[in-house]
């Protein structure tokens, strides 16, 4: 990991380069202690903590704080609930229309061992005071796709692959998934966090283990210099407005 100086600045590189509109956030699974400056949550999900890092505050959410179940459950800090468990929650929140699918969905649900963390630190990454375990970034869909190119680049040109089940898109998909198979991971967002935050339509989200964040910036730097910028261009879709536009004007000639 680097040190937290060049930590923010990738942190702020990530942004420029990219132009997001809110900051990367830093996750730390952490066991009992204060981190100094951060805020304790109550009655919050984890999508909603995300949102408050990933807007410039540093917060902390334990077990006392979460108000999400599901996410409560996939961070180790209690059980399902029985609503949940049984697949009735989802039917009656009008996700599914089958208690047997529901039940599948959370039993095939990546999560942490019980009691395997006591409480996350999230906060903005180009003003971190600690290394984090992860990353999440959540933005629009054409952003967080040069951050998927250049993890791809750093592993070798290996296919990504991604698991979600539109479900827990930033506590399971984005952080769990990540944490437990060292991995990114990427999700078109869920019910949940889609309700309780201010994610937009067009915006998803994605968190991969810090070690690789160097080298995505890396290769971010990269494409800064050619390709994203050709791409954003549109210079192929304006050449075909120019042929169709061409086209008519020959057809009315004639």
């Amino acid at each position: 990991m680097p040190d937290i100086e060049d930590l923010r600045e990738l942190g702020s590189r990530m942004i420029a380069i990219l132009g997001l509109s809110t900051s990367p956030v830093g996750v730390r699974f952490l066991m009992d202690g204060e981190v100094e400056g951060a805020e304790v949550l109550h009655r919050h999900r984890y999508c909603q903590a995300l949102m408050r890092a990933r807007h410039g505050r540093s917060v902390i959410l334990n077990a006392e704080g979460i108000s999400c179940p599901a996410a409560a459950r996939a961070f180790g800090f209690r059980p399902l609930p029985e609503p949940l468990r049984t697949g009735r929650g989802l039917v009656s929140f009008g996700i599914v229309s089958d208690e047997s699918v529901a039940r599948r969905m959370f039993e095939d649900m990546p999560h942490l061992e019980m009691g395997a963390v006591k409480q996350i630190h999230l906060y903005p990454l180009e003003v971190a005071k600690h290394p984090p375990d992860l990353v999440v970034v959540e933005g629009e869909a054409e952003k967080l796709m040069w951050i998927v190119l250049s993890y791809m680049h750093s592993r070798g040109g290996e296919r990504v692959q991604s698991s979600t089940a539109v479900l827990q898109a930033t506590c399971v998909d984005s952080t769990v998934v990540p944490y437990i198979e060292k991995r990114l991971n990427f999700s078109l967002g869920c019910y949940g966090c889609r309700d309780a935050t201010d994610m937009g339509d067009g915006e998803v989200v994605l968190g991969f283990p810090a070690s690789y964040l160097p080298e995505i910036v890396k290769h971010l730097e990269f494409l800064s210099r050619k390709a994203l910028p050709h791409s954003r261009e549109k210079h192929a879709f304006a050449a075909l407005k120019s042929d169709e536009q061409t086209g008519c004007s020959e057809l009315t000639v004639g």
